[in-house]
């Protein structure tokens, strides 16, 4: 389906063969899936494009983009994450950034409240990856250690229980982690 722009070539129209994204070159990282794509390009700026309901691309607005437009404020970037309606980036000095749907706690900033920008989580440093689910996400710090936030009816945050979090919570039991992803 391309019906919110997500296939990024300038059309919202089904494509049954690969078709070549607008105008998005120098990529060195995607992260694609559900209804909206996020790009790293080598230039350490992040680019997205898609359904925009939830802000989910960055740009200061809740408007759908069929090509791809650079998301506000973000420049160092190293790593890119995405989840089903948010997206997150972590800065070359170990910050994380997130943005988009919030309604499960997702972007980790102890509110509910949706993003069209990216927030810095004040809670995270020292972070090499990140990667996002349904309603969740995670943090992989350069100690090997695994932080979680959002949702967790089925134990996602791997905290040992099934309480949601709006803020990042340390995986229990893990440690010296190379790569995360999700599902």
């Amino acid at each position: 389906g391309n019906i919110f722009g997500q296939l990024g070539d300038g059309t919202n129209t089904d494509s049954n063969i690969p078709v070549q994204v607008n105008s998005l070159t120098n990529a060195i990282a995607i992260a694609a899936g559900w209804e909206h794509s996020i790009a790293l390009k080598n230039d350490s700026t992040v680019w997205t494009w898609g359904n925009n309901g939830y802000g989910q691309l960055g740009d200061g607005s809740n408007t759908d983009s069929n090509v791809p437009v650079q998301v506000v404020g973000l420049s160092g970037i190293r790593a890119i994450g995405k989840g089903r309606h948010h997206s997150l980036a972590v800065k070359s000095d170990g910050t994380v950034w997130i943005w988009g749907w919030n309604g499960n706690g997702q972007l980790g900033d102890g509110t509910l409240i949706d993003s069209n920008v990216p927030l810095q989580v004040a809670s995270l440093a020292n972070v090499k990856s990140v990667a996002g689910g349904d309603g969740h996400s995670y943090a992989l710090k350069n100690d090997g250690t695994i932080w979680a936030s959002g949702l967790n009816a089925f134990g996602q945050l791997g905290d040992g229980t099934n309480n949601w979090s709006t803020t990042f919570v340390q995986v229990i039991n893990l440690s010296g982690i190379n790569a995360i992803a999700s599902g």
